[in-house]
Order: structure tokens, then sequence, then C-alpha cells
């Protein structure tokens, strides 16, 4: 909780889509009291950047959620989609309300997120300069300059800055800020009055140009000179941009009136840590790329509605500090800047060969495409027939396709090749083995973690170097937004290898135990053990059944200890005696889907702890299997496998004892 002491509980330091998000989020989630300061006096009047969704419209769908889309009203024409300057139908991305591209002016954003923080209880003070930062061990202050020239102080609990790419927060809080400096630069402009031929990034001997007209009849126009070295002016004259078009489309603009005039590059920056003590990033401040496309502005808005429930749950007292450290900049910002990386240069290169081999080096990594190249070049692109007459002893008595090849380095077809899969918790024990499992018999498994994950990029390491395919994904599970988060990255690993984001085999493994007395279980270890155990696999499910197509499979990892007494482990068994009745429930809920849902109880297994290097302990604990053994990870990650299977398709609504013992609690005694 926040010292009453203090005149808000959060600054804001920038009033542009990022920081009015953020101040929106933190009302509506938190009700915490937010002051947004804003070095303008005014709202811009320029059009700046556009918002642009992509399939998967992850930013659409978060913003529809907050009513935000509808304020948003129709969007413009966003004109034919592209890549690398090539025409490409967005609408085929997948399957989705907001497939395709979705624009909406900077300034329309503004303003309706404006007047949605403000509805909200957000208090923004424009014209409000941040010269200073001083931090106290109870909360930080702000100095600032108002519009009338005084210097007045402001306390909070947290301070965020949103306040762009040439941060003051950052600069004033010390923030490390490396990364790589421009390359390249475009200029660009808005024009009235001059009617151009449209085109879409295209090419010229000596540089690319990119003309679009507006529903409002403005034209918006970037132009990019191969030989043109980044200069230090971020606002060129319209004198500069006019000739650069001159020279690199031989197009004379000069009756054109300039509505907007800029220029942006290639710089990468991003901060080394987003946090520092009581001072946060996000937004531009945080991260700069090269600004095309909205993918800047979308991973602001993304750092904004992640902050500002984590934020918001830890000054209302629902969680600790530690819940702000868990957004971790490379994995949140490293796919968006992939998405701009990869087909930017393709626009934007001298050498047409090198644009080539970047268009092909991404389109190697998605399956479907991997799949057609090595059809052809192995004859099975449909030149050559699919079915072989046979003669000899062998042949059949009827003609049919005969498989001609071998599609996988193992000597076995795999039952749930061309099936993905998600294991939560499996980076070590039980949750490892089901993944190493299930990649054995073919499936794309997406290896969760919580917060290890060097121990989840080994456990892929071990799957791809038998030949299987995997992705790792991070995602702590018990706090706000932990489903958010993991289907985050697991949609976006899946499209990356897919093409698609369906999910068919979902194992909720992860989870958390006790191991002390009744007598000494606290709120905070039940909650924590309800948080883990039982409330993030129901929202898990929740979340997957919308991925899962009909036939698909979900595994969820109970315990013996439903079945038999141990004091120790009581709140534990509690929570996963829930696992077992959200097996039950769902089951019939999903059944006319073909989707089976089933528990696994293991017993005691060797997951690698101490305890299992004492021999007079591992012997005590055999003596509770029928088997006179301790159970392996892999006992339990076979059992899991078989229910993957079709093999299993008729078996839903069970608890299967995996525990090596018959369930009476007199056997075990």
């Amino acid at each position: 909780m926040v010292a009453p002491s203090l005149d808000v509980d959060v600054i804001v330091v920038g009033a542009g889509p990022v920081g009015l998000m953020l101040a929106g989020e933190l009302l509506r989630t938190g009700g915490v009291r937010v002051t947004v300061l804003e070095r303008l006096a005014e709202p811009t009047t320029e059009s700046r950047a556009s918002m642009t969704m992509l399939t998967p419209s992850y930013e659409m769908e978060l913003l529809h959620e907050r009513g935000l889309v509808e304020r948003l009203g129709p969007p413009p024409d966003a004109g034919p989609g592209h890549f690398g300057g090539i025409p490409l139908d967005l609408t085929e991305a997948g399957e989705s309300r907001y497939a395709g591209q979705w624009k909406a002016p900077q300034i329309r954003v503004e303003a309706v997120l404006s007047t949605w923080a403000t509805e909200l209880g957000a208090e923004v003070r424009r014209g409000h300069t941040v010269i200073g930062l001083v931090e106290a061990p109870d909360g930080v202050s702000v100095v600032a300059t108002a519009p009338s020239g005084e210097r007045l102080r402001l306390s909070a609990a947290y301070i965020v800055g949103c306040d762009g790419e040439d941060s003051a927060v950052r600069r004033l809080a010390g923030f490390a800020f490396p990364g790589a400096d421009p390359t390249k630069e475009l200029l660009r402009a808005d024009l009235a009055g001059i009617e151009l031929r449209e085109r879409r990034f295209e090419r010229h001997p000596n540089g690319v140009a990119n003309a679009r007209r507006g529903p409002d009849g403005i034209t918006r126009i970037m132009v990019h000179e191969f030989a043109r070295v980044p200069g230090a002016s971020r606002a060129p004259a319209f004198a500069e941009v006019r000739a650069a078009w001159a020279r690199v489309t031989g197009e004379d603009i000069s009756g054109a009136e300039p509505v907007w005039v800029n220029a942006f590059h290639n710089a990468r920056r991003q901060a080394a840590r987003y946090r520092k003590g009581r001072v946060l990033l996000a937004g531009d401040a945080a991260h700069v790329q090269l600004p095309v496309g909205g993918q800047a502005l979308n991973l602001g808005l993304q750092d904004a509605m992640d902050l500002g429930g984590k934020l918001a749950a830890h000054i209302t007292g629902k969680a600790g500090e530690e819940l702000l450290d868990t957004t971790e900049p490379a994995t949140r910002w490293r796919p968006a800047y992939s998405a701009t990386s990869k087909h930017k240069p393709s626009c934007c290169s001298a050498d047409p060969m090198w644009s080539l081999r970047a268009v092909f080096g991404e389109l190697l990594g998605l399956g479907a495409a991997r799949r057609h190249l090595a059809s052809m070049i192995s004859g099975l692109d449909g030149g050559a027939p699919t079915s072989v007459p046979r003669t000899g002893p062998d042949a059949t008595a009827h003609p049919g396709p005969t498989r001609q090849h071998t599609p996988h380095r193992r000597t076995t077809m795999g039952k749930l090749t061309g099936k993905t899969a998600l294991v939560t918790g499996s980076s070590r024990g039980i949750g490892r083995a089901t993944a190493i499992r299930l990649a054995r018999e073919g499936a794309l498994v997406a290896v969760h973690c919580s917060r290890n994950r060097e121990a989840a990029d080994e456990t892929v390491a071990t799957i791809e170097k038998e030949g299987g395919r995997a992705f790792s994904v991070l995602a702590e599970l018990g706090v706000p937004g932990d489903v958010h988060e993991l289907f985050l990255a697991l949609e976006r690993g899946l499209k990356e290898r897919t093409d698609a984001t369906t999910l068919d085999i979902l194992v909720n493994n992860a989870g958390v135990m006790g191991g002390v007395a009744p007598e000494e279980v606290t709120p905070e270890l039940f909650d924590r053990l309800v948080a883990v155990n039982a409330k993030a696999p129901f929202f898990i499910v929740q979340r997957a059944v919308t991925l899962i197509p009909d036939g698909g499979r979900i595994i969820n990892i109970s315990s013996g200890l439903t079945r038999f007494a141990n004091p120790q482990e009581v709140a534990y068994a509690m929570t996963k005696g829930a696992m077992d009745q959200l097996t039950l429930h769902f089951a019939k809920h999903l059944g006319s889907r073909n989707i089976t849902v089933n528990s696994v109880g293991p017993g005691i297994t060797n997951n690698g702890t101490p305890v299992f290097d004492n021999p007079e302990a591992v012997a005590q604990m055999a003596g509770y299997s029928v088997f006179n053994r301790v159970g392996e990870v892999t006992d339990v990650a076979d059992v899991v496998a078989f229910l993957a299977g079709d093999d299993a398709r008729w078996i839903t609504g069970s608890y299967l004892d995996a525990s090596g013992a018959p369930c009476s609690a007199e056997s075990r005694g």
C-alpha cells in the first residue's frame, strides 16, 4: 500500500497514447490516483503515426474489451496491405474479427484515450515540463515547470516515463539505453492540393518512394535515398523532402501544400531494464525502432496495458513489488522489432538480392513455406503420381497411395505429427518429461516456464537435438495478467512456426506445493497455492478452448494426494482436488466438440529433488508402490502421451491413477 502523505499514487509523464492508456488502465483495474504531466500545452494536431493492428490482433481485441474500438469509430480504408512492397491481402492472416489492417490517426487515438482516462478520473496537466526527480524510501517526487514558469513538486508512489524517444524521465533516472545508431533515414510529408499516383514502396535506381491518398484528401508521401546519411535534424524543411522526391522519382511536387513534414530513421535502442526502484518506463521511452506500420505505437499500448494491471495490483496491496519486474524487455520487444526488421529492409535496401534473401529467410521459418519448397525439391508437389504400382509377392490386391519417403528422421511415424501442444511448467520434472515425450510423438511443443527461461530453453534444445520441434514461453502464473501473458507468447510462437494459432493439446502441469503443517499455512501461502494450482488452470482452459479444435485434448496433472492423507500438503491437495473438478465439469461442457478432458494423478515421483539422492528415503518411498520402486517422470509422461493420442478418444472426465499403487489408502499404510 502507498503512503497516505503522497500527492497521488502514480505520476505518468507524457500524454501521448501510451501515457493515456496507462492512466486509464490504472484507474480501470485498480482505481488508483493518477496524474498525467504533459510538456505540450495543447494536444498535437499533426497526423504523425497511424495505429495499425495486424492479425493476430491482440491490441484490437484488448481495445474492444475496454469499449475503445467503438469510440474510435469506423476505420478509414487502410488500402492494400504489403510485404516488402509486394501487395498482400492481410485479411487472409487468420480467423479474427480484426483480421487485416486497421488504422486510426494518432490524433484521433489520443483524443479518445484522453476522454476515456479523464472520465475514469485521471488528472491531465498540460504545459508541464519535467526537469527533476527525487526518490525517497516511500515514494518519488517530480519537479516540473508549470505554464506560468513557476516550479512545482509533486509526489507519488511511482513515476512512469511515457515521454517518448527523448524521454526526460529515462535521462533523469539514469537508465542505460544501449542499441544501434541509425543507418537509414526516411523523409515523409502529408501534402494537400496535389494528385500523385499511388505507389507502395516503389523501387527506383537510387531510392524508394511511397504515396497514399487518404479519405480526407491528404496524400502521405515517404521517400528514402539509398545514399542518404541520417542527419541530426528530425524536422526537415519541405524543400528538402521535395528535392529528395525529385531525385528519386523525377516528379515535381513543389505545388503541394505541406501539412506536416518529418524524418525518421531505423535506430534500435532499448532500456536494459524497465524499472529502477520507483521509476518505470513504457513505450518509446523504453524502446525505439523503425516507426513504420504502427509497430512502435502498438508495442507501447501493450506496455501500458501490461504495466497498468500489475502496477495497480501492487499499489492496492494485491501483489508484491516483485510483480513489477515480471515484464521482460527482451521477450516483449523482440517480436515487435522482428516484424519490422524482417521486411522493411526489403523496401529500403539498395541491394535487391539482400532483400530477396531476407524475405526467404523469414519464409523458411514457416512450416507451410518449408513444406512447399521441400515438396518441390523432392518432386512431391503434384507432378508425380501418388500411387505406385507394386509387383511381387507383397503386392496389394488394390491400388492406393503408397508412401515413398520418410517424413521424419525417426524410424516410426509419431502419432501426434502435425499437432501442437502446450505443457505448462515444463522446464523440469514431470512437465519436462511430458514435453519431450509429446515431441517424440511428432507434436510441436510450447515449453512453458514461470521464471527459469534458461531451463526451458535447455528442454527445447533437448527436443531439437532429438529431431523434434519446440519453443519456450515465459509467463509467471498466479499473478495478475498471467494468462494473457502466457497466450500472447504462445500464439506468437505458434503463428511464427505454423502460420496459425491452433492448439491441439493442453497439459496443465504447472503447480506449487505447500510442504508445511496445517497450523503453519498462512493466508498468503494458501492464496498462492490457489492462484497457481486452481485459478490459473481454470482460466488457461477457458482461454485455450478458443484455440483448441474439435477432437482436441486437455490433460490436467492432479495428484495422488487427492486420494490419501498427508497433513503436510492439505492445502496443496485441496487445490488439486479443484483440478479434478475442473476436469469433470469441462469434460461434459466440451463433450459435444469431442474434446476430451482428463486428470492424471502421479504419486511419489523422482523429479530430481535432493531427497531422491538419499537411498534410505528412496527405499521407504518405494514401499508405497506395489512395484516396490519410486515412479519416474517418464512413467507419468507416457500416461499423458496416451491420453493425448487418438487411442484415448473414448476416455473423458476421468482420473487416471499414475502412482504405481492401488487407490485404497489401506495399501499405503
